[in-house]
């Protein structure tokens, strides 16, 4: 296997309301498709963080968020790219509204390895497990 030279930087919202966490469905036709995830997405070149992070759930949520701290960062590699993940402790502020037709739910903790998510997400859900 070569080793990929395509990094993307992506910033991930994890957020809760008591013991559950919101998270999306990816949708077909995009990479990784099907699978759950913490909304978020790409940085674009020069965008902090924070931008993106609040960028991109408007977008797909029509919401606005309040970026906290930083809970984790994870490098995965695909077999074509290399994501560099970065995930956040987020507020959102509004009901959230699939603008991309896309599945979303709230899941409680101790469901959240049922759902099928990305490799990259395996550490994150580590942690999560671990809190009480």
């Amino acid at each position: 296997m070569t080793t990929p030279t395509k990094r993307i930087l992506v910033a991930a919202a994890v957020i809760r309301r008591g013991d559950e966490y919101f998270v999306t469905r990816r949708q077909t036709g995009v990479h990784l498709e099907g699978y759950w995830e913490f909304p978020g997405g790409k940085c674009d070149e020069g965008e902090t963080l924070d931008a993106c992070l609040c960028r991109e759930i408007r977008e797909e949520l029509d919401a606005a968020v309040r970026v906290g701290a930083e809970i984790l960062a994870v490098a995965h590699e695909y077999e074509d790219r290399v994501l560099e993940l970065r995930f956040f402790e987020c507020e959102l502020l509004g009901e959230p509204r699939a603008v991309l037709g896309q599945e979303m739910q709230w899941v409680p903790r101790g469901l959240l390895r049922a759902l099928e998510f990305p490799p990259a997400d395996a550490a994150l859900l580590d942690v999560l497990a671990g809190q009480a």
